[in-house]
């Protein structure tokens, strides 16, 4: 269960822009991300790539952790907003609710639900 300190400090991360850090800072080794009913990816350093090729193509991204972060026991639930702006002029604008499953300080699980259709660059 992660402690009020640990996961502000997550949210921190993310707002600040460390994508790929907030990885390797605060998930498990054999951490899976999922997205809706895909498949999940498994490992962090899978994890890692994925989001640094995400963030590779893109100019900035503007993350907002909307407010309450739900938590019960080793579960969390986080609302996100993403804001992103693409190299080439891009936008997209995604939100999602994260599910997270905690093994101590560390997050072992997560699966993102959001809509698809927000996925298109505008």
């Amino acid at each position: 269960m992660p402690t009020p300190e640990r996961l502000e400090s997550f949210i921190a991360a993310v707002e600040g822009g460390a994508h790929a850090k907030a990885i390797e800072d605060y998930y498990t080794e054999d951490a899976t991300m999922r997205e809706n009913q895909a498949e999940p990816r498994r490992g962090r350093s899978t994890l890692v790539a994925q989001e640094t090729a995400v963030l590779d193509r893109t100019e900035s991204v503007i993350s907002t952790c909307v407010r309450p972060v739900l938590v019960n026991g080793d579960h969390v639930a986080i609302h996100w907003i993403f804001e992103f702006t693409f190299k080439g002029g891009g936008k997209m604008r995604m939100e999602e609710i994260a599910w997270q499953r905690w093994e101590g300080d560390r997050i072992a699980q997560e699966q993102f639900f959001y809509d698809p259709a927000q996925r298109k660059p505008g």
